[in-house]
């Protein structure tokens, strides 16, 4: 599964479930089961009756009904100063939440 269709491609992978979708989120729409469902479906189908090496399938899922998404996801000309703030202190928080479990996995 991947959102980076030229470059997956370009990789040479086996099996390719190709989504239209920001990176990051190649597996479906973040907190959406059924998205996320129809998407593992496809992928193991995929695994299943890939016709040939290097097959791309495309989801039919969507991201959102307006394409505009794909000049506004994470572009921050189009953000303003505190968006940007917030989207930073949620990165922010995230790396320390992850930070903190790894270090627990580890032993210290």
């Amino acid at each position: 599964m991947g959102a980076a269709k030229d470059i997956v491609e370009y990789c040479g992978v086996p099996r390719f479930l190709f989504s239209d979708f920001p990176l990051g989120n190649a597996a479906a729409k973040p907190y959406d089961a059924r998205s996320q469902d129809v998407t593992m479906d496809l992928a193991l189908s995929l695994m299943e009756s890939a016709p040939a090496a290097r097959t791309t399938v495309q989801s039919p899922m969507v991201w959102s009904a307006d394409p505009a998404w794909k000049l506004d996801y994470s572009n921050l000309e189009r953000l303003s100063s505190q968006e940007i703030a917030h989207l930073r202190e949620e990165a922010e928080n995230a790396r320390i939440t992850a930070r903190e479990l790894r270090l627990k996995s580890v032993g210290g």
